[in-house]
């Protein structure tokens, strides 16, 4: 393939070392890149901007950058497949030897800015933005959603000093949890933004952090845990609506709101005496003393289930802008959205990072976020072309695809030919849409059986393991343990 963006490595997309570095210093992203051309500033991977890469070295920091991207879009890559990729490349170009241990890229990886990825990150997410087709929305606002997930991190001394395991895990049985809140884009799929901390933080926490990436005229959609008094108080303030689950702790009794129509009305909410614990004191006392917010209820049927009855709560107080089915509507596209984080954690192997350390874990998660908003850049521009609903596009099916066709892209003889490709790459990703199946029910529950293994109840040296394991829950004699 001839961007940088993705897999397979083609010649020109490995910054070649000491022997072509005047070569491959001489191309700029542009030049590598004609199908995704402006997915980020050039200056992010340039020469100038390189720091710790200034230096005339084998694994340069858009080399490897390239590489970390390609081990996200790969699950469960290691380290020693990316350095032999590289070996073959050299060895292919004839650009001399590469050494076979790993640790050269484990440096780099190191040295690897996290600021820069942020920055690409960004930079992704408004290509994503730009390719994919205007949606509708509620006036044409753009709506950001909000959502929160964890994942796990090796079991390391310096893991479990920054992300403690849950406090109901028994200490060595356990592994840290880095939890985390990303903002999406609703019209695009893309990450606009994340925020890591750990387990015992709440999401409420995390949620103002990232309050400066609203824009006045956003709107913040969420679930139950962003429907809280601060923010539908504090958001308003800076030109930004709410629309959100009310908390199923709060009552609501359409017989003392103001009725706008049947299971609509405006409620006026009271700030309670006790502060918030998210908030500071100086922080809760700027707020008002009352808010008046519109809360809706619809009831979600699906054929063959029992119906499910939600109740939503927003700013957005007037009935004729912002009718009641067109909140609904909105609100069903974003529970659709929020499967992004299973390509993310399960298509991708988010779920469990690997690396050992906390600086390079946030590093990893970093990568994926860029890896699967570049997958977005793709799919967005499939449905531009093709004129297709984008969440009719697979994302799995998007990355399988540019696996294959990079192969074939980067033996390309013509630039017409990859032109070419790139249209019937396109194709392929608009005529292979997923079925359109509204009702269909997911449940989380597992088909095959795992091993049945014990529980590890301490710590891996001290663990003595029970003859006769497969029939653990009838053994009753603990003096073999």
């Amino acid at each position: 393939m001839e961007t940088p963006l993705f897999p397979e490595w083609r010649q020109r997309l490995a910054a070649l070392g000491r022997r072509a570095a005047q070569h491959v210093r001489q191309l700029t992203l542009h030049q590598l890149d004609q199908h995704l051309a402006g997915l980020w500033p050039i200056h992010l991977l340039s020469q100038a901007d390189e720091e710790d890469f200034s230096r005339e070295r084998i694994f340069t920091l858009r080399l490897t950058i390239e590489c970390f991207l390609w081990q996200m879009l790969k699950p469960r890559t290691s380290c020693r497949e990316v350095v032999r990729q590289v070996q073959a490349l050299f060895r292919l170009h004839g650009k001399g030897p590469v050494s076979e241990e790993t640790g050269a890229y484990i440096q780099a990886r190191l040295k690897l800015p996290e600021e820069r990825l942020f920055a690409l990150l960004r930079a992704s997410a408004q290509a994503a933005q730009r390719r994919v087709p205007r949606l509708p929305t509620l006036q044409g606002r753009p709506v950001k959603v909000v959502d929160g997930s964890s994942t796990t991190l090796p079991d390391t001394p310096r893991n479990q000093k920054a992300y403690p395991q849950p406090k109901r895990q028994k200490p060595g049985c356990g592994f840290p949890v880095m939890k985390f809140l990303v903002l999406f884009c609703l019209r695009s799929g893309a990450v606009l933004q994340v925020v890591m901390d750990s387990l015992h933080n709440h999401d409420l926490r995390l949620f103002q952090r990232v309050w400066d990436q609203f824009q006045e005229g956003d709107i913040s959609m969420g679930d139950r845990a962003f429907g809280d008094f601060g923010s539908m108080a504090g958001l308003p303030r800076r030109g930004v609506d709410v629309v959100a689950r009310v908390h199923q702790s709060r009552q609501v009794d359409f017989r003392k709101a103001r009725r706008l129509g049947k299971n609509d009305g405006l409620f006026v909410w009271r700030k309670s005496a006790n502060p918030s614990k998210h908030l500071t004191k100086k922080q809760w006392r700027a707020l008002p003393d009352q808010i008046t917010v519109r809360i809706l209820r619809f009831t979600a049927t699906i054929r063959g289930f029992r119906s499910h009855r939600i109740t939503l709560v927003t700013t957005l107080l007037d009935p004729v802008r912002y009718p009641a089915s067109e909140i609904i509507a909105l609100y069903a596209r974003r529970w659709r959205l929020e499967l992004t984080l299973r390509d993310l954690k399960t298509t991708m192997g988010m779920e469990q990072l690997r690396c050992q350390t906390p600086a390079m874990a946030r590093k990893e998660l970093l990568a994926y976020l860029v890896a699967h908003n570049l997958i977005r850049c793709v799919m967005a521009e499939a449905v531009a072309r093709c004129e297709v609903d984008l969440e009719r596009i697979s994302f799995k099916g998007t990355v399988d695809a540019l696996r294959q066709y990079s192969v074939v892209l980067g033996q390309a003889r013509s630039a017409k030919k990859r032109e070419q490709l790139w249209e019937d790459l396109l194709l392929n990703l608009a005529r292979d849409t997923l079925p359109y199946r509204p009702h269909r029910q997911e449940p989380r529950a597992l088909k095959r059986r795992h091993k049945n293994y014990p529980l590890l109840n301490k710590p891996r040296h001290q663990y003595k393991e029970i003859p006769h394991r497969t029939r653990y829950y009838k053994n009753t004699d603990q003096s073999l343990a």
